[in-house]
């Protein structure tokens, strides 16, 4: 399961009212690459066959398997302060991360 923050889940809501689609839900996914080996993505995409479809905080949020394997108990967080990074994903199953917090390994 992937839970968001009550942060995360206002500016999906709003990054989604932007869209015109409600159809398309957010897609949280891990692809190769980044510095540490893997980097996470998120998006908004319309179902796919196989996805897991979990709400939290209102929202749902779509994960294919391989992504969910690495990333089941992870949360996002949303930060726009004067620091802030926007999107941050905490995975408990990262061994490593860099420091720009989005590649892991």
């Amino acid at each position: 399961m992937i839970t968001l923050t009550p942060r995360a889940a206002q500016q999906v809501r709003t990054m989604q009212a932007g869209l015109g689609d409600a159809q398309k839900k957010l897609r949280v996914f891990v692809e190769g690459g980044g510095c540490s080996g893997f980097q996470y993505g998120m998006s908004f995409d319309a179902p796919k066959e196989g996805d897991q479809e979990f709400v939290s905080e209102g929202v749902p949020v779509l994960v294919d398997p391989t992504s969910l394997a690495y990333l089941n108990g992870s949360s996002v967080d949303f930060d726009d302060g004067l620091q802030g990074k926007g999107f941050e994903i905490k995975n408990p199953n990262a061994q490593s991360t860099c420091g720009c917090g989005k590649s892991f390994n």
